[in-house]
């Protein structure tokens, strides 16, 4: 009886009391509960998706296809990813011994995923929400949308399309929970248990992540916008704040450049800012380039020599003439049509795309003086403000984004840029190719067409450069003819400008324009064809001896050299000796030489109006054309040529000096008396 006695009492110590064993029941049970409700959800979930891109989205005919990208973002790829997440999910029933070791494992396999593809639509729910406000001002646009939604989803009630937009945000935020559900019933020394801390812990990251992310975005959507403003309204937004945070970025940034704080050093984003500059550069120069070249193939298609009746029937001239009739009219045209929607436009295009990242890279600097001058407060009195510690978070948001974000920008930037430059070579290929083949029943006739590609450059070469020593020889023997130049006549009332150049600078230093000069740099001059002016230096800044730096005797700039030439037709003038009362050596033009000719009319050289002018103030003369002046004084007061002091019926003013010309006029009849 002992024995028997002993053995049973043995067996019940080594045996489980009957309430551990319940509780272990008790939260076998809630575990199996927990992964149900996970699996049961994540079905309801994924049926939901479907149902917005295949029910719903299709059936909303009245939202452009822009506004449809917006609400439903990338719901594509979460439906893609749920998917396989929910096979993954199901596979794991038939092994329930180790189901939520496999969940734990499943969960830490798509958590990567599950970032990358919540990322995107929750930085476009807010968007999204902007869109749906939209629609509710338009009474009958939402109660379409709402009979479209209410029959596909009836649970979605007055919500509508809020309440479908917001559960795949629902979904993410809810996996930690439904994890750290199974984990609570779960025994802390089973294998699962740790697999399942590391998936929970994996999801919540995933979440801080994302709201980190949707931080960033919102920053950057901040400061990327491009407003057009007046300059009124960039005042009006001009107060003490503003002012303030100028000023003390202003001071922050001197003691920098003054040695007296240290610069934060970058490396990483230096690195990268110069390599977006360098891209945006590319960007510019191609878009620039392309540009001139459009420019160009537009004035090469203004000519159309083959609209004009060469009135030689048959023969080459006509052939000519269908080879560029239809190359005018097709290849010529296509190729344009082609090179703009394909170069130009995509170009374009990648020169907007640049705006926002610059504005951001400006905005950094910014709020990296804000972010060091919280940085040395927080050394020295250990505390800052909230809207301090806001502006470190922007900085650091700002920073991280970019340095995250630039380098597959720059990548995408110089994929894109090269994949438009591939275009523009085969686009010009092609154009090649089909002139070629449309010409080859013209390029038969050539007297070379059967020559071997070497020989015909040799011979092309040969042609060239005998043609190239013809030339020069007549070029040579062409100068050994050429009379010498012919001087301009002078502008009228101009004589008292050459007098000043000549004092100034002496007679070899003056030049005449020989034909009208249209300045198109910031210090190029325009000129009329007759003004003199004098040399200063017979090459700009850059070395470059086709532009001279000359003086008007007003203005100075600089002039093409070739539009030039030494003004010899000087002699001097007695006339303007005894006005002035002095005996220095005046010089004005000489009169050119006369052939003798027969009698006519006696006439004298009078000064008339070329152009009509109204007087803009008390100072200038209304003139109409052909009116004759008498010019008083060939300058302003201030010594500018410009301008002209002349006398008409009785009234005196200025008028620009390029309104008038010198005319001959028939001198009165009768008798005149000696002088």
């Amino acid at each position: 009886m002992a024995d028997v006695g002993e053995d049973e009492l043995s067996s019940r110590s080594e045996s489980p009391e009957p309430g551990d064993r319940s509780s272990e029941d008790r939260s076998l049970l809630h575990q199996k509960l927990a992964i149900r409700e996970l699996i049961d959800t994540e079905v309801s979930y994924l049926h939901t998706l479907r149902l917005c891109a295949s029910d719903i989205r299709s059936h909303l005919h009245q939202l452009p296809p822009g506004d449809l990208d917006v609400l439903f973002s990338n719901i594509d790829d979460i439906i893609q990813v749920s998917s396989r997440f929910l096979h993954g999910l199901q596979e794991t029933a038939c092994r329930e011994e180790e189901q939520a070791d496999l969940i734990g494992n499943l969960f830490l396999e798509f958590h990567e995923e599950f970032e990358h593809i919540y990322k995107v639509y929750c930085t476009n729910y807010d968007q999204a929400l902007q869109l749906v406000k939209a629609y509710r001002k338009e009474p009958e646009l939402q109660k379409a949308i709402q009979g479209i939604i209410e029959a596909a989803v009836p649970q979605a009630g007055p919500s509508g399309l809020s309440f479908l937009l917001v559960i795949p945000l629902q979904r993410i935020t809810k996996y930690p929970l439904l994890l750290q559900k199974i984990l609570e019933n779960t025994p802390t020394d089973a294998r699962a248990h740790a697999v399942l801390q590391r998936a929970a812990s994996a999801l919540q990251d995933v979440n801080s992540n994302i709201n980190e992310y949707k931080m960033r975005k919102e920053v950057a959507l901040k400061y990327t916008k491009v407003e057009q403003l007046s300059l009124r309204e960039r005042l009006a937004r001009i107060n003490t704040h503003t002012l303030s945070k100028k000023t003390t970025r202003l001071s922050q940034l001197l003691k920098q450049e003054a040695g007296l704080v240290p610069r934060t050093e970058d490396k990483e984003f230096d690195d990268l800012e110069e390599r977006f500059q360098w891209v945006s550069l590319c960007v510019t120069e191609l878009k620039s380039n392309v540009n001139a070249y459009m420019d160009n193939l537009e004035a090469f298609l203004c000519f159309r020599p083959h609209e004009w009746s060469l009135d030689i029937p048959g023969g080459p001239a006509e052939q000519y003439c269908g080879l560029a009739r239809d190359l005018q009219l097709e290849a010529f045209l296509q190729f344009k049509q082609r090179l703009k929607g394909l170069v130009w436009d995509p170009l374009c295009s990648l020169a907007r795309a640049l705006v926002g990242p610059q504005n951001l890279i400006k905005k950094r600097l910014d709020k990296l003086l804000d972010f060091e001058r919280v940085e040395e407060k927080l050394l020295d009195v250990g505390s800052v403000t909230y809207e301090e510690e806001a502006a470190r978070h922007t900085y650091q948001a700002l920073n991280s984004m970019l340095v995250a974000e630039l380098p597959q920008f720059n990548q995408l930037v110089t994929q894109w840029l090269g994949q438009i430059l591939c275009t523009f070579v085969v686009l010009q290929k092609d154009l090649a190719d089909q002139v070629l083949r449309r010409a080859e029943s013209s390029m038969a006739l050539l007297p070379h067409y059967h020559v071997s590609e070497p020989d015909f450059r040799k011979l092309l070469e040969d042609t060239l450069g005998q043609n190239s020593s013809q030339l020069r020889f007549v070029k040579e023997s062409f100068e050994k003819v050429l009379p010498p130049p012919t001087t301009q006549p002078l502008l009228p009332g101009s004589e008292y400008q050459l007098q000043s150049l000549l004092t100034r600078y002496g007679p070899g230093k003056l030049y005449q324009v020989t034909s009208d000069i249209n300045g198109t740099g910031t210090l190029d001059l325009t000129l009329p064809r007759g003004q003199i002016v004098a040399l200063l230096q017979n090459k700009d800044t850059k070395g470059n001896s086709s532009r001279w730096l000359v003086d008007t005797g007003g203005h100075r700039g600089y002039v093409p050299a070739g539009k030039l030439q030494l003004y010899r037709h000087i002699i001097p003038s007695e006339e303007l000796r005894g006005q002035t009362g002095t005996h220095e050596d005046y010089w004005l033009p000489t009169p050119e030489p006369t052939q003798p000719s027969v009698p006519t009319v006696p006439t004298v050289t009078q000064v008339v109006a070329a152009y009509p002018f109204v007087a803009r103030s008390p100072h200038e003369l209304s003139l109409q054309a052909g009116q004759p002046v008498t010019i008083l004084e060939a300058q302003d007061k201030k010594g500018n040529p410009e301008w002209s002091l002349v006398e008409a019926n009785g009234q005196r003013g200025y008028v620009p000096s390029n309104f008038l010309a010198r005319t001959p006029g028939p001198a009165p009849w009768g008798w005149s008396l000696p002088s």
